[in-house]
Formats: C-alpha cells, sequence, structure tokens
C-alpha cells in the first residue's frame, strides 16, 4: 500500500470503475475501502458534519479517527445536503458517470429521496446498484433499524457465546458488519463481471441477516440441516460441536501463550507419544478423523496439560518439525506494531492496515489518503458538470 520506488501509481484490478458511496459507519465504507483499494474511484457522499466513522474514537485530527485514516483512504469526499433539492440533484447527476452506486440507508429513506434502484436507472441503465440493510426488502422489518449489535442477536452469534461461555454476549469485534461489508464488495464485482460479458446493470440486496445467516449456518447448520435432523450423540442438532467447545482456545506454555492445533490423528498420536503419554499410539479417540472429531473436547484438554512442558519457541519448533499446525498468540498491539507507517498530509504518521488480498498483476496503492469532510467537493462537481456541459454540447452539434 505505497508508491513505488519510481514514483509511478500501481494500477488496481477495479481501475476505471467508479463508485458513489452512500453509506455509513463502517459495513458500507468497508465494503468501498476494499473496491478503492483495488482501485476504484470511490466518491463519498457527506453530510456537513461527516461519517460517523469520523469519530468512532481517538485519532489526531478532529476529522480522522483512528479508524477511519484507514477506512476513508483511496477516497475522495463530497459534501452534499441530500435534504436538499440542490444536494439531490447534484448526487443524480453524478448517477450519470458512475459504475456503482452503494448504499445502506434504510429502503424507505431511499425512496423518499429519490435514489432508489428503480428512479436510478432510468438515469444510468447499466447501474449496479448495491443496497444493505437488516432485513429484506419486502420483510416487515425492512425498515426497522439493525446495527452489528442487533444482527448478531438476530443470527445465532448470542447463542453459541452462550453455549461456549455461559452468557448470552455478542462477538468482541463488529462481526456483522465486517462480514457483510466483504459481502457487498464481492456481489459487486460479481456484477460488474457480469455486466462486462452482458452490458446489463443490475440490483444487488444484502439483507445482512441473510448473509450472516449463511455465514453462520456454514458449518453451524451442522446435523440441523438434513431433514429429518441428525444430531451428535448428547447435542443439539444445530451447532459443530468442536467449534462450540470451551476447550477450544490457546495454551499456556512455559513463557507465555501458544497455540498448539493438532487436527490429524497423526498429529495426536505423535504428539500424545513423543510426550512419554502411554497407549497413545493406539488410543481409539483419533483412529480416525471422524474420532477425533467427536473427541475434540477431550482431546484439547489433554494437548492443554502438556502446554507448560515447553516454552512458546521450544512448541513452535517441535510443532513445525512434526508438521503440526501450530502459532505464537497475537496481541491486537501485536498486529499493529508490524503494520507500516506512512505519512498523512493534515494528520500526521500512521499505521496502513493491509488490503485483505494481494493480485500480482494489478497490485493497487495508497493513492489518496483519508480526506477531510468535503476535501473533493470542488473537484468532483466540477468533472460531473463540464462533463455534462460537453455531452451537451456534442449532442446539440
Amino acid at each position: 500500500m505505497s508508491v513505488s520506488e519510481d514514483g509511478n501509481r500501481k494500477q488496481g484490478p477495479l481501475t476505471g470503475v467508479r463508485v458513489l458511496d452512500l453509506t455509513r459507519v463502517v459495513m458500507g465504507p468497508l465494503c468501498t475501502q476494499i473496491l478503492a483499494d483495488q482501485g476504484a474511484d470511490v466518491v463519498i457522499i457527506e453530510a456537513a458534519g461527516g461519517d460517523t466513522n469520523r469519530v468512532m474514537g481517538p485519532g489526531p485530527h478532529p476529522e480522522l479517527s483512528g479508524i477511519a485514516l484507514n477506512l476513508l483512504r483511496n477516497k475522495r469526499s463530497v459534501e452534499v445536503d441530500l435534504k436538499s433539492a440542490e444536494g439531490l440533484a447534484a448526487v443524480r447527476e453524478m448517477v450519470r458517470d458512475v459504475d456503482v452506486v452503494v448504499t445502506t440507508m434504510r429502503p424507505h429513506t431511499i425512496t423518499r429521496l429519490g435514489l432508489d434502484y428503480d428512479t436510478l436507472r432510468a438515469i444510468k441503465p447499466d447501474l449496479v446498484y448495491c443496497q444493505a440493510q437488516g432485513f429484506p426488502m419486502g420483510s416487515e422489518l425492512a425498515d426497522e433499524p439493525a446495527y452489528d449489535d442487533i444482527i448478531q442477536a438476530a443470527t445465532g452469534v448470542s447463542d453459541i457465546m452462550e453455549r461456549v461461555f455461559d452468557i448470552p454476549s455478542l462477538m468482541p469485534t463488529i462481526f456483522a458488519d465486517k462480514v457483510c461489508g466483504i459481502v457487498m464488495a464481492q456481489a459487486i464485482t460479481a456484477a460488474l463481471f457480469h455486466r462486462v460479458r452482458t452490458s446489463e446493470g443490475q440490483h444487488i440486496e444484502v439483507p445482512m441477516s441473510q448473509a450472516m445467516t449463511a455465514f453462520m449456518l456454514a458449518e453451524h447448520g451442522s446435523g440441523a440441516i438434513p431433514e429429518p435432523p441428525t444430531p451428535a450423540p448428547g447435542a443439539p442438532a444445530a451447532g459443530y460441536p468442536r467449534i462450540l467447545s470451551p476447550e477450544r482456545r490457546p495454551h499456556r506454555s512455559k513463557d507465555g501463550l501458544v497455540h498448539l492445533f493438532p487436527y490429524l490423528p497423526q498429529h495426536y498420536a505423535d504428539l500424545f507419544a513423543d510426550a512419554g503419554i502411554p497407549g497413545a499410539r493406539t488410543d481409539p479417540r483419533y483412529v480416525d478423523q471422524r474420532a477425533a472429531l467427536a473427541n475434540s473436547e477431550s482431546l484439547y484438554r489433554d494437548v492443554r496439560q502438556l502446554g507448560p512442558t515447553k516454552t512458546t519457541e521450544e512448541w513452535l519448533t517441535y510443532c513445525r518439525a512434526a508438521g503440526i499446525p501450530a502459532t505464537r498468540v497475537a496481541s491486537l498491539q501485536d498486529l499493529v506494531d508490524e503494520l507500516p507507517l506512512t505519512q498523512h498530509p493534515v494528520a500526521g504518521e500512521y499505521r496502513v492496515i493491509p488490503q485483505m488480498a494481494n493480485f500480482s498483476k494489478t497490485p493497487g496503492d495508497l493513492r489518496l489518503p483519508a480526506p477531510l469532510i468535503g476535501e473533493h467537493t470542488q473537484e468532483v462537481l466540477a468533472e460531473v458538470y463540464l462533463k455534462a456541459e460537453r455531452e451537451g454540447a456534442g449532442s446539440a452539434t
């Protein structure tokens, strides 16, 4: 995420794609950050006070929290009052020159503003329009406010947390927002691929509850998916037992934390045999993969007992030689400390969060630092209206 040494910008795979961003907070901005990092020209529409993510937590500038410094990178900010006729007219004019519109407004708000898909595709017939909200359009909950906490609770996250920790809680991260933001970005690129092949735009809906239900049930549908259900012995049909074990956690080593993850039966046999445990090679709990999965809770406990016999580095060396997955346990600060530093023209030095994927031919670049509120208003509007004038003049001749 830096300028190449010769000063030339690296082109991302979405270079040439223009995106109008009508989203806020984190879910939508994360989606458009992914698109922007991959080369898209993303124009964010902000009210006078700016987006909420600008003040989420501390930061080096009143308009740039630590979150916003990365979430808004590679984007241009236009300050528009969507409550005014002039502001709405400006946004509709921008639509003529974009490929994608992304919104996280509730359906009734979008329709009231005249920024819904049917209205905008009349302006731009091949428009790719991505609309995300808490619950499916047409449902009785479609216009309900839905933040990450609400969707986590509505899609089984609190249930699995209670099964593991005996307290119905939430994941300590904006789990649903980030999952759905990634789903939105993938859906948009899929629709752009379809448009390349057919010249057709389309409407994309990403209901958070639907996306998170699909995400959660990928493994936790488990024995509840067949009809009739086929639960594991002594367990509810829904829920993947190995993942729901409270024993599934990092291990205390002699000098810190390490996570050991014997996965194959041979891993357990080797680990326990090398530790001098009698009968390690013939333990029926891991004679095959199915047995190891069924007995994961007791196996996790046995592995935990071995943790303090070696230092973290000794465990990593041993596991590397034995082919057993293992890692040092990293703190959030460890992750931050590994990030490269760059300079923001207003906010000063900050750390750059990496892109989520690496492209060998089109790696993309950190082209633009996170903008201040409305920093590019005049620039973008000049582009829009100048192009409109030129096209109008061309049609007149």
